[in-house]
């Protein structure tokens, strides 16, 4: 089997947003010998060659700092007037599943992904979605993935976009883009240029009249074929949580 990694690394990046970034303490082995003596155990009974156990402590994290899925419960806290799922609600059958690329490198920043983007592609390519599949969404921006201009550059997905994979059985989809909808500092000037109300986050917003799950922050689509894998990503369990960081995987039967 071969497997392909689609998530990011995580560790600390000064470039991230400030509200994004990652924070981790890494402990040396010497440091255990001396939790262990406080537990009790003598110097003198410690194993030879024994120099203790690294460790490491996530000081700072959001769950959506690094790749990630968002639950139900992210984008509002209902779903067509019922509860939205947290993300230890999520049934894990969602979460793993035949993939598809569907591939928007073409399209330029702040254009967004149409529908019409959507069924041109998989027509072109004599391609079909399935109920159940996993749809990702590569636009190539991941080059930027680690940069001060992540966030702030790219193509995202439309609302009508969303319905549509929705409308197809599709629960969980994925890009590789800093967020699911066009950037956000993108958004948050042309709403107030144009004093449209319904344009900002306009395809998260889906997830108030459909239940789905979206993956943002993915790297390496580029390596894969548009069909021909499975897709495993299986969140962190954090109860109550909107989101949780996924190791996304890609895997193909020799």
């Amino acid at each position: 089997m071969k497997i392909v990694d689609l998530s990011k690394p995580i560790q600390f990046n000064k470039k991230d947003p400030w509200f994004m970034r990652v924070k981790i303490k890494h402990k040396p082995h010497a440091k255990a010998k001396w939790l262990i003596r406080f537990l009790g155990l003598p110097f003198k009974l410690f194993p030879k060659n024994f120099i203790g156990w690294a460790d490491d402590t996530i000081e700072k994290m959001g769950v959506h700092s690094t790749t990630h899925i968002d639950a139900p419960w992210h984008y509002s806290p209902t779903v067509a007037g019922k509860k939205a799922k947290t993300i230890d609600e999520v049934p894990l059958d969602w979460c793993y599943g035949e993939g598809l690329v569907i591939d928007m490198e073409h399209k330029k920043d702040f254009d967004p992904i149409t529908k019409e983007d959507i069924t041109n592609f998989l027509s072109d390519h004599n391609l079909s979605l399935k109920k159940g599949m996993i749809v990702l969404i590569k636009t190539g921006r991941d080059k930027f993935n680690g940069t001060e201009d992540f966030h702030k550059v790219g193509t995202g997905m439309s609302a009508e976009a969303t319905h549509y994979l929705i409308d197809q059985g599709i629960k969980v989809m994925g890009i590789d883009s800093w967020g699911w909808d066009l950037p956000l500092p993108y958004l948050i000037e042309q709403a107030k240029k144009t004093e449209n109300q319904d344009l900002f986050w306009n395809a998260h917003l889906v997830g108030q009249e459909k239940e789905y799950c979206h993956m943002e922050q993915l790297v390496n689509l580029g390596s894969l074929p548009y069909t021909g894998f499975k897709v495993a990503v299986f969140p962190l369990k954090i109860v109550g949580a909107s989101a949780a960081p996924a190791r996304v995987v890609a895997m193909f039967d020799n």
